[in-house]
C-alpha cells in the first residue's frame, strides 16, 4: 500500500525540499532516528529490522523484517517508520515485510549491543545457533558488574525476546536479549 499523507506538513517539517529525491544513504540516516518501542536506546536500523531501501519510480520501498512473526511491536514500528518518512516529506512510500530469511540477533549492530549493555540489558552472546535446542545454556555476562556468574530466573523477561537473569555476584536481576 502506498501512503500519501502530505496535507498536514508545513515547509519546515520537510527534511528535503519538495520534489527532491534523497539518496538511500540519507534515508538510512533518517530511519536511525526511529527508536525501538520496547528498548528505546536502540533504533530500528541498529536492530536490523530495516532490511532494504529502494526507489521504485517515485515510490520509496522500505523492506522490514520483524524480530519474530508474533512480535506485538511490529505494527507500531511500521507506523513510526511511516510517520518519520511522512514528517520528512517522503509521503510516497510503501512498507513491505520480508519474513525470509528470518530476523536473527546476528543483525544487531555492535553499537546497538553496547547501547543495550549500557541500558542494563545483556546483549545476545555469540551468534545465532542451534545450541539452545541441544540444551546448551549461553554464558551470559551481567550488564551491571561484568560477571559471568549468572543464572536464568525465567525463560521470559520483560518481552518474549528476552529472558530474565540474575547475577550471583552483584545480585541484580537483568534481561538477557535471547540469541535467536
Amino acid at each position: 500500500m502506498v501512503q500519501q499523507h502530505d496535507s498536514n506538513l508545513i515547509a519546515t517539517d520537510r527534511r528535503w525540499p519538495e520534489g527532491t529525491r534523497p539518496s538511500t544513504d540519507e534515508i538510512w540516516h533518517l530511519l536511525e532516528e526511529v527508536p525501538d518501542p520496547e528498548v528505546p536506546v536502540v533504533n530500528v536500523v541498529e536492530l536490523g529490522i530495516v532490511r532494504e531501501l529502494a526507489w521504485n519510480g517515485d515510490i520509496l520501498e522500505v523492506t522490514l523484517t520483524p524480530t519474530y512473526s508474533g512480535c506485538p511491536a511490529t505494527h507500531f514500528i511500521e507506523e513510526e517508520i511511516g510517520a518519520a518518512l511522512n514528517r520528512a516529506g517522503l509521503a510516497n512510500h510503501r512498507l513491505k515485510q520480508r519474513l525470509a530469511p528470518a530476523w536473527t540477533t546476528d543483525w544487531i549492530t555492535d553499537a546497538a549491543r553496547e547501547k543495550l549493555r549500557a541500558f542494563g540489558i545483556a546483549p545476545p552472546q555469540g551468534s545465532a545457533s542451534k545450541r539452545s535446542l541441544l540444551g546448551e545454556d549461553p554464558e551470559v555476562t551481567c550488564p551491571q558488574c561484568g560477571s559471568t556468574h549468572t543464572e536464568q530466573v525465567s525463560e521470559f523477561g520483560s518481552t518474549a525476546c528476552k529472558a530474565l537473569y540474575r547475577c550471583k555476584e552483584c545480585l541484580e536481576p537483568f534481561d538477557y536479549f535471547k540469541c535467536i
